[in-house]
């Protein structure tokens, strides 16, 4: 049965709640929104919101390489542990609008921490931020039996919040945890969130 998550709590992906190894690995992480509704000018649309979701991957809070930043640019981990299953430029439609599979088995050692992360796609020149979204939400599915472990919803008001750290996927005393995050920036691209964690 699915767990709905509250901000900051912790679920073992490692084992089930009564401290059994689930022998849990391959996980998909969706991730969805839905835009609200938008007037536009007299002979004009508003832009569509275009959300993308990444994933950075951090050893000891610090990112090691470029290779170790997944997104529309670059789908796949060299270990072949991370995927990004494709970029969807609307939103539209009801579930997961952008899915990332995860082989828990296959991570580096050297990785301990999974992160993911949301932007609006051109937000400053398309004068776009979180506010102008409803419905976010976060969730981690069993890979192999395709039932969901636990979901987040993100439910806070992102008002002129342009980034969302969405959540973690973190190794703690040999177990994989999940925290559920909801840290809204005002980055104006993924670049600018990854260089936060890259070697000063």
């Amino acid at each position: 049965m699915s767990i709905s998550l509250s901000k900051g709590q912790k679920i073992s992906l490692s084992k089930d709640s009564a401290g059994n190894n689930t022998g849990l690995n391959n996980i998909i992480v969706g991730l969805g929104w839905d835009e609200a509704q938008r007037k536009g000018g007299f002979f004009s649309k508003p832009a569509p919101i275009d959300c993308d979701a990444s994933v950075i991957m951090l050893k000891d809070g610090v990112v090691q390489g470029k290779e170790d930043l997944i997104y529309f640019g670059n789908l796949t981990h060299k270990s072949g542990s991370v995927k990004h299953l494709g970029d969807n430029l609307t939103g539209a439609g009801d579930g997961d609008d952008e899915q990332i599979t995860i082989d828990l088995s296959k991570v580096p050692q050297d990785v301990d921490r999974i992160m993911f992360v949301v932007n609006i796609y051109d937000c400053i020149n398309r004068k776009q931020h979180f506010g102008m979204i409803l419905n976010a939400f976060i969730r981690v599915v069993n890979q192999s039996t395709n039932v969901e472990i636990c979901k987040f919803n993100l439910s806070e008001d992102y008002a002129n919040m342009t980034t969302l750290i969405t959540g973690e996927i973190y190794r703690h005393n040999g177990e994989w945890k999940f925290n559920p995050l909801g840290q809204a920036t005002t980055d104006a691209s993924f670049g600018h969130v990854a260089n936060k964690y890259k070697q000063k």
